[in-house]
């Protein structure tokens, strides 16, 4: 055999060996109703036509990698950002392994989630025991300060009641009547993994705050509260904070979960780590206002906080690119009376120096993007600033004034002239793009590498590369620690754009005597 203890192989280039590759022949041929070659070739070819395209978009019954994850799984990072908080999901064992081992895959750490394993009984007869010996082994085993939870897909079809399943559990006494358990419904087959932050954000301000407003005074603790919504890259908080702390303003982060999906190998397993206070958001009341910094995706969020917390909340765009950037310190400025940092003042300039530099090898280049409404919204708002073209622009759980919203931007662009917003459509829709009105490269999470790969298959000429930015990433390393918000994240973005278009250009040109003549050493 091939594998030797000595010289242990990967999968590639194991199973290129003659002897795999002998195996996989054998079962294609033996055990396998396959179709020739020839007729494989014809139907790939023919899924890459405007009359497949066609059909493609005209389908109704059938959803093919959505380019979105279900709410729960926001839940669940929601409540990682909370201090000693353990995230607990009322529903079966298999989905919360899957939350677990999709963030495990993204931050490449441990994540820890518990589960009351819901099973056949308790879809028939309610899962109100499960929850009894689930939050009381949860507090025993685990020793959280609080728990969060939210439900799965079984648990919603039946209808269990949260609210009274967690006050019978303290009436039964299975976990102290003062013990904080806030709770949201997340069900799966409505809205995402950003409703589910959003549903679980709201759940836990109300459980601490929406009975307990006597005595909040608006300004009175000097803060403002800034809410991230579903936000995986860690560098997105610390840059949050660096910009705060240059202004000089008291700012909280209403769940931060940097440091507990980053912690440091030195031998101590923390289960908890960091993370916003329960003391934080009893006060969060009390600050000058609170912006929401993904404000497509907050919107219960929203209506808690000015209907309860009588705050303005008021209107920003994801702080992503210059104008937006800019828009977003204005405004805490303007709230807290504090003055733009010099320090941000020359980082900014900086990045103004930065796009000037690149301008010349992005301007014209076409770029397809999908992910979440307000990550697309800002790459849109971006590709914009620096003469890039957003071509196709796909999300899959937006809404019709998200798409209003992103045509808009479009139109008061000359660089817009060319897209198309789609929403409601998936990857299977996003690959027909592809092929159809080809753009230069697209941006977006680990899955678009098959759409890569299937317009590689076709030809070099008909290649679409994937420049990596958004979530999940699972096929490459440490990207979760990178920043795409303010000045920081921009000049983060534009590298990496710009690079991307200088490596094709490398790639395209390195045929001796041939095409080698663009191969020049400085750009």
């Amino acid at each position: 055999m091939s594998q030797a203890v000595e010289n242990i192989l990967p999968s590639y280039p194991l199973f290129r060996n003659d002897e795999y590759k002998a195996n996989l022949k054998n079962k294609q041929d033996n055990y396998e109703e396959r179709h020739s070659d020839d007729k494989i070739q014809e139907t790939f070819l023919w899924s890459t036509s405007e009359e497949y395209k066609k059909l493609n978009f005209a389908r109704e019954a059938l959803t093919i990698n959505p380019a979105k994850a279900c709410q729960p799984l926001g839940a669940v990072l929601c409540a990682l950002g909370f201090e000693k908080t353990l995230p607990y999901v009322h529903g079966s064992q298999g989905c919360v392994a899957y939350f677990r081992s999709y963030f495990n895959r993204h931050f490449k750490e441990p994540v820890s989630c518990v589960s009351d394993s819901m099973t056949e009984d308790a879809a028939v007869f309610g899962g109100q025991k499960n929850m009894y010996d689930g939050l009381e082994n949860a507090k025993a085993m685990y020793k959280p300060a609080m728990i969060a939870v939210s439900t799965t897909c079984m648990a919603e079809v039946i209808g269990d009641d949260l609210n009274a399943f967690i006050n019978n559990s303290k009436k039964e006494g299975h976990i102290p009547q003062d013990y904080p358990v806030p709770f949201a419904h997340t069900p799966s087959f409505v809205g995402s993994h950003t409703t589910g932050w959003d549903n679980m954000f709201e759940g836990i301000a109300r459980y601490f705050t929406l009975n307990h407003m006597e005595g909040k005074e608006i300004g009175s603790n000097g803060k403002i509260n800034l809410v991230p919504g579903f936000e995986t890259y860690l560098g997105n908080f610390r840059v949050i904070k660096r910009m705060m702390a240059d202004m000089g303003v008291d700012a909280t982060l209403m769940s931060d979960p940097t440091e507990v999906l980053d912690t440091p190998a030195d031998g101590t397993f923390r289960m908890y780590a960091g993370g916003t206070t329960m003391d934080e958001v009893k006060d969060a009341p009390n600050a000058y206002d609170t912006l929401l910094l993904q404000p497509w995706q907050l919107e219960k969020t929203k209506k808690f906080v000015q209907g309860t917390w009588k705050h303005t909340a008021p209107k920003i765009n994801i702080p992503m690119g210059l104008d937006w950037t800019d828009d977003f310190l204005m405004k805490v400025s303007e709230i807290t009376g504090k003055p733009i940092s010099n320090t941000l003042l020359t980082e900014r300039g900086r990045l103004v120096d930065m796009m000037t530099d690149s301008h010349a090898w992005l301007h014209g280049k076409k770029f397809g993007v999908y992910g979440d409404a307000d990550f697309v919204l800002g790459m849109v708002k971006f590709l914009l600033e620096v003469g890039a073209e957003p071509t196709q622009i796909l999300c899959n759980h937006a809404n019709k004034r998200w798409k209003k919203e992103v045509e808009a931007l479009l139109a008061s662009s000359p660089y817009g002239a060319n897209s198309e917003v789609h929403i409601s459509k998936d990857l299977w829709h996003f690959r027909s793009l592809m092929f159809t009105n080809k753009p230069d490269f697209m941006i977006g999470n680990s899955y678009g590498k098959f759409i890569q790969r299937d317009t590689l298959h076709k030809g070099k000429e008909f290649e679409v590369p994937l420049i990596r930015i958004g979530f999940p990433i699972f096929d490459r390393h440490h990207m979760h620690r990178d920043t795409t918000l303010g000045y920081e994240g921009a000049m983060y973005m534009l590298r990496t754009l710009t690079n991307a278009v200088l490596e094709r250009l490398d790639e395209e040109t390195r045929g001796m005597g041939t095409t080698d003549y663009n191969y020049d050493l400085i750009r």
